[in-house]
C-alpha cells in the first residue's frame, strides 16, 4: 500500500480504498473475508453506501478485534433505505435516523468521515444547509461522533460552495478520463480545464479527495462501453486519478473478494503498465495543451521533475504557500531546462512545456 497525508488531521490514508456499492453481490461470510483482507493489505479507507438495504453481520464482523481502529469509515447522512433500495434525502430527521442506524449496524459510534450526502442540485444544496442536515452534522462533529465533516458531489460548482465554508476535511467527487473529457455522463458535466481547477482548490483548501467512478461504473474497462472506443486498463485509471491535485485515495467498486485482489494489482503493476497518456488520443483539441502532471515527458535530461514543478506552480497561483515551499525544495527547479525540446516532443496533451519552464522559472523569481 502507498499511503497520502491528510491535510487536516495528519491521518495516513492509503490511496486504495474500498468502495462497497456492491457488496450485495456478496454473502455475509464473503463481505467479512473482504474486508479482513482490504485491512490487511493496508486498505483503510472504507464506504459503506450499498445499492441495496443488506445486512451489516458481515462487515460487522470484520471491524471487530481491534480492526475497528485501523479503519477509516465513510458514512453519509442523506443515505436511506427505506424502500430496500439505496435512495437520498434532504429530510434532516430521515436523514439523522439513518445515519446513525448505518453507525449501530456497523458495531461503531462514530464515523471518521461523516458526509453531507450526493448533493447535485442548488435547490439541494440550499435545503441542506438550511433545513436541519447542516445543524445536525456540526452537533455530531462537535460530541465526536463525526471525527471528519465531508462532502459528497459530482458537479464542480456545488464542490465550490461546499469548499467556500471552510469547514470540511474530506470530499467524494466523481473522477475518470471519461467525466474529464467527454460530455457523454450528467455526472462528468463540466469543461476539462474547469474541473482541473476545482482539484487544485481541493488541495490549496486542505481537503483530502475520496475518488468515486474511477472506471466510471466498468465502461471505461470495456472497449464497447467506453466512449473512447478503446478500454483503459485499471491501472491506468487509478494511476490517472491519484495523479490529480487533492486526491488522498480511489474507492473502486468491489462486489467480490477477486474484485479486491484484481484491484490490489495495482501494486504490483510497472510504471509502464500505469501509464495512462494514451488518453492523449483521446483528448478533444479543445482540452490539449494543459500539463495533466501526467508525468510521459520524463525522463528529463536535466532531471527536473516537470510534473511535480507544474502542480506545485499550479497550486502556488492559487495562494498555496504550502505548494510553493514544495516547489522551492524540489532538487531541480525550472530554470534548470535547458530547452532541449524532449518533454515537448513526448507530451501526449501538446503540451509546451519548453515555455512553461520559463513561465514557471519568472514565477518564482529565478
Amino acid at each position: 500500500m502507498e499511503y497520502r497525508t491528510l491535510p487536516h488531521g495528519g491521518e495516513k490514508i492509503g490511496v486504495i480504498g474500498l468502495g462497497m456499492a456492491g457488496v450485495h453481490h456478496m454473502d455475509e461470510r464473503e463481505t467479512e473475508e473482504t474486508v479482513r483482507l482490504a485491512l490487511d493489505e493496508g486498505v483503510n479507507v472504507l464506504d459503506y453506501i450499498p445499492s441495496e438495504d443488506v445486512a451489516f453481520t458481515g462487515y460487522q464482523r470484520a471491524l471487530r478485534g481491534g480492526n475497528r481502529q485501523r479503519a477509516f469509515l465513510q458514512v453519509h447522512i442523506g443515505a436511506e433505505y427505506t424502500t430496500g433500495k439505496y435512495g437520498w434525502t434532504t429530510d434532516a430527521k430521515l436523514a439523522a435516523t439513518e445515519f446513525e442506524k448505518r453507525l449501530s449496524g456497523l458495531g461503531t459510534d462514530y464515523a471518521d468521515f461523516g458526509f453531507i450526502h450526493c448533493i447535485d442540485e442548488r435547490t439541494d444544496f440550499d435545503k441542506v444547509m438550511n433545513g436541519g442536515i447542516w445543524d445536525y452534522a456540526q452537533r455530531r462533529k462537535q460530541d465526536g461522533t463525526i471525527r471528519h465533516l465531508a462532502f459528497s458531489t459530482h458537479v464542480a460548482s456545488i464542490a465550490r460552495d461546499f469548499l467556500a465554508t471552510g469547514a470540511f476535511d474530506w470530499a467524494m467527487f466523481s473522477i475518470n478520463p471519461m467525466y474529464d473529457y467527454t460530455d457523454e455522463s450528467s455526472y462528468g458535466k463540466g469543461e476539462a480545464d474547469d474541473r482541473a481547477a476545482l482539484y487544485r482548490e481541493f488541495e490549496a483548501a486542505g481537503v483530502g479527495v475520496s475518488v468515486m467512478k474511477t472506471f466510471a461504473g466498468g465502461q471505461l474497462l470495456d472497449a464497447q462501453q467506453s466512449p473512447f472506443g478503446r478500454a483503459l486498463t485499471r491501472e491506468q485509471c487509478l494511476q490517472y486519478v491519484l495523479d490529480k491535485p487533492g486526491v488522498m485515495c480511489a474507492l473502486p467498486g468491489i462486489r467480490s473478494k477477486q474484485d479486491l485482489i484484481d484491484v490490489l494489482g495495482f501494486f504490483d503493476a510497472s510504471p509502464d503498465q500505469r501509464d495512462y497518456s494514451i488518453i492523449g488520443e483521446f483528448a478533444p483539441p479543445k482540452d490539449k495543451g494543459a500539463c495533466v502532471y501526467c508525468n510521459h515527458c520524463q525522463p528529463c535530461p536535466t532531471g527536473i521533475a516537470i510534473g511535480l514543478a507544474n502542480k506545485y506552480y499550479d497550486l502556488a497561483r492559487l495562494g498555496d504557500d504550502l505548494a510553493a515551499n514544495h516547489y522551492r525544495e524540489l532538487e531541480k527547479h525550472a530554470s534548470d531546462c535547458v530547452q532541449c525540446g524532449h518533454c515537448d516532443a513526448r507530451c501526449p496533451f501538446g503540451c509546451n512545456q519548453s515555455a512553461r519552464m520559463l513561465e514557471i522559472a519568472d514565477y518564482f523569481g529565478e
